[in-house]
């Protein structure tokens, strides 16, 4: 058991050495696409649910 672990840690490392990580720029620019996507994701979302509480009071009363 205490191998099988040993040999999937040193895997793991060898793993992350090929991986290609994001320069800063491209980080900042991917960062701005997720913040200005949940943004309007988020406005779009409430305004539906604005619409459909007004649908369901009017429907109500």
């Amino acid at each position: 058991m205490i191998e099988k672990i040993k040999t999937f840690l040193s895997e793991v490392k060898i793993e992350g050495k090929k991986v290609n990580y994001p320069g800063k720029d491209e980080l900042i620019g991917s960062t701005w696409v997720v913040v200005i996507t949940v943004v309007v994701m988020s406005l779009y979302l409430g305004a539906i649910d604005l619409v459909l509480a007004k649908i369901v009071n009017f429907m109500i009363r």
